[in-house]
């Protein structure tokens, strides 16, 4: 099936792994909350156990570097696409109402990006994406 929307993550390739990973998760529930229609329904195995809902179609994760990322950020910015940023100071805090402090601190330009995670129509994000490679 072919979607005209794409789900995509963002991520710094000079991360550790379980920043990777964390940034992915954190990222991923931000386009979960923030963008209408992209979470299926729950699921439920052959025995009845209900399990909770997951994206309706792929979440494509893709790495760069931290001028890539600034550079996908501009770019989506000027596409008006709602994005999630995760940035450096976010590996400090360990609670929600510091991350957003954390992010209140500093202005858009001076955004120390780890991570990205975007929701819009397909052209859009490959544009915002171009030159970022698909993370394996």
């Amino acid at each position: 099936m072919r979607f005209d929307t794409k789900i995509a993550i963002v991520v710094r390739d000079d991360l550790e792994t379980w920043q990777k990973l964390n940034v992915t998760a954190f990222l991923s529930a931000a386009v979960a909350a923030g963008a209408d229609g992209v979470i299926g329904e729950p699921y439920e195995d052959a025995s009845g156990r209900k399990y909770l809902a997951m994206f309706a179609q792929p979440v494509l994760v893709f790495s760069g570097s931290g001028e890539q990322l600034t550079r996908a950020y501009g770019r989506g910015v000027a596409r008006d696409v709602r994005l999630a940023v995760y940035t450096e100071e976010l590996f400090a805090t360990d609670n929600d109402v510091d991350n957003r402090a954390a992010v209140a601190a500093v202005a858009s330009d001076d955004l120390r990006l780890v991570g990205l995670g975007l929701h819009d129509h397909r052209r859009v994000v490959d544009k915002v994406l171009d030159g970022l490679r698909l993370h394996p």
